[in-house]
């Protein structure tokens, strides 16, 4: 008896499908309400079907970090400077996450393992703070600082636009309502949302620090190790142009003006602790 042409009985499955699958869920229903079982009700199979692709529910997240960490471009420490390879990567990752906010908290506290494309991606970005001189105990804290607060900054751009809005308590903390006031006013001022603002000032703030304990640091070959006390290290002064991909892609993520300047140049010699004129 020849087989009927059509559609087939149950819903063709491969570990990519899963995987999409899987993160449509995530953001529908968030992390808690991610289950293979709801999974399966989403693809209309059974949770048996699944095993036939996948492991099991770790080895399906590993596929939805996968699917997630394939929209973070790296490729940019192999051609640029370190820092300047860091603020790029810390826009598109924030816009990757911004877009499956759920996936944060899940995939924030699993192991990578069983993620290849993932731990491709960091790979990148180690072996470019690598020929940066960073030292080899230092590498994965510094990653991990810069991530920590790009998720944040993720969370951040779906926060209700109200948040801090004080409301009729505003005269109870007249000085926070102020400073709220203020951030956007400069928000409208230049056309931008407020986590923008915060996204930016923070990234300055971040990777100027970085470069202020690698020279601390010595270098690769500086006398320092990672577990002896730095000291204070000086503020490394005016901060540079954080909102433009340094490798002059231009207006993907134009600079924020705020309301002081610290959005001059910075190039390899320029002194960072002098002020601006």
């Amino acid at each position: 008896m020849r087989r009927r042409a059509g559609r087939p009985a149950t819903p063709v499955l491969s570990r990519e499908i899963i995987a999409r699958a899987a993160l449509g869920l995530i953001d529908d229903a968030g992390a808690d309400g991610f289950s293979l079982a709801a999974l399966a009700k989403r693809l209309g199979v059974r949770p048996s079907s699944f095993y036939n692709h996948v492991d099991g529910k770790d080895d399906i997240l590993a596929a939805v970090r996968e699917l997630v960490s394939d929209s973070i471009d790296a490729s940019m420490f192999a051609r640029l400077p370190w820092d300047e390879a860091l603020i790029v990567w810390a826009h598109g990752y924030r816009d990757t996450f911004a877009a499956h906010p759920p996936a944060i908290s899940l995939l924030a506290t699993l192991p990578i393992t069983g993620a290849l494309r993932t731990l491709r991606m960091y790979d990148q970005v180690v072996s470019g703070l690598q020929r940066g001189g960073w030292p080899g105990e230092m590498i994965i804290p510094v990653m991990v600082s810069v991530e920590s607060f790009i998720l944040g900054s993720a969370l951040d751009m779906v926060a209700p636009p109200d948040m801090f809005d004080c409301g009729p308590l505003s005269s109870e903390a007249p000085s926070f309502a102020a400073a709220v006031r203020a951030r956007d006013a400069a928000s409208a001022a230049h056309g931008r949302p407020p986590a923008d603002l915060s996204f930016e000032v923070g990234l300055a703030a971040i990777v100027d620090g970085l470069r202020g304990t690698l020279r601390a640091l010595g270098g690769p070959r500086g006398p320092r190790g990672l577990l002896e006390p730095l000291g204070p290290v000086e503020s490394p002064g005016p901060l540079g142009p954080l909102g433009s991909p340094p490798d002059g892609t231009g207006a993907e993520h134009p600079t924020v003006p705020l309301p002081r300047d610290i959005t001059r140049d910075i190039t390899p010699d320029t002194d960072l602790t002098e002020e601006p004129a």
